[in-house]
C-alpha cells in the first residue's frame, strides 16, 4: 500500500501545478506523513515543502521552463529509449495497452508515457503492470532524475521517490543509464504519426 501512496502522490505532483494541487496539499501531506520512515517519504515531503512555499505561478512557470522547455528533462519516458522514431509508437502503444487493461482512459491528447500516468497507473492499483513499465524504462527514469538535479529542479526529489519504490539498480542498469545520458536517444524526425495511425486502426 506504500508504493501506491508514493506512487498517488509522485502523479499528482509531476502533473502540471494548477489551483487543484495547491487546494489538495493538505491531502498530500496527510498522505506523505502516513508513509514508513524512508526516502520516499523524506523526498516527497521536501518537495511538499517547496510547493507550500512558492506561489502558484512561480510554480507553473518552473514546471514549464523544465518540463517543456528542456529536452533532456523530458517526462515521457519511450522519448529517452526510441526519441522520435518509429519504434517509439510501439513502445506507446505498451503504455497505452496497460491503462486500457486497468480501465484507466487518458483525456484526449494526453500520452500513455508520461511518468505521472504511469505513478497513476499504480495508485489505481495496476501495480505490477506500472512497476514492469517503470523498469522496462528504468535507465529513462534515471537519467531524467539526473538531469532535474543537474539542473538543481526541486522536481528531482519527486522523481527520487519514485526510484526509491524500485528495486537498487544493477550494474546493467547503471551502465544503459550512463550510455543513455551520454549519447542520447536514437534520432529520426518522423513524430509520432506512426502512434497515431496505430490507435486509429484498432
Amino acid at each position: 500500500m506504500s508504493v501506491r501512496t508514493v506512487h498517488m502522490v509522485a502523479s499528482v505532483l509531476l502533473g502540471y501545478p494548477d489551483e487543484r494541487l495547491h487546494d489538495g496539499l493538505g491531502v498530500l501531506r496527510e498522505a506523505v506523513d502516513g508513509l514508513p520512515v524512508g526516502e520516499a517519504r523524506e523526498r516527497l515531503s521536501a518537495f511538499l515543502g517547496h510547493v507550500a512555499a512558492t506561489g502558484q505561478a512561480g510554480l507553473a512557470a518552473h514546471y514549464v521552463a523544465t518540463f517543456d522547455m528542456k529536452r533532456r528533462c523530458c517526462p515521457y519516458l519511450t522519448y529517452y529509449a526510441y526519441g522520435d522514431t518509429r519504434k517509439r509508437g510501439a513502445a506507446l502503444l505498451r503504455f497505452q495497452h496497460a491503462l486500457k487493461a486497468a480501465g484507466f482512459e487518458l483525456a484526449d491528447g494526453e500520452l500513455p508515457d508520461h511518468l505521472s500516468v504511469v505513478c497513476e497507473l499504480s495508485a489505481r492499483g495496476a501495480v505490477r503492470e506500472a512497476r514492469r513499465l517503470l523498469l522496462e524504462h528504468r535507465a529513462g527514469v534515471e537519467v531524467l532524475h539526473a538531469a532535474l538535479r543537474e539542473e538543481d529542479s526541486p522536481y528531482a526529489d519527486v522523481v527520487a521517490a519514485v526510484l526509491a519504490t524500485l528495486p537498487p539498480a544493477g550494474p546493467r542498469e547503471r551502465e544503459a543509464a550512463l550510455r543513455l545520458a551520454a549519447e542520447g536517444p536514437p534520432a529520426e524526425a518522423v513524430g509520432l504519426e506512426p502512434y497515431a495511425i496505430m490507435e486509429a486502426g484498432r
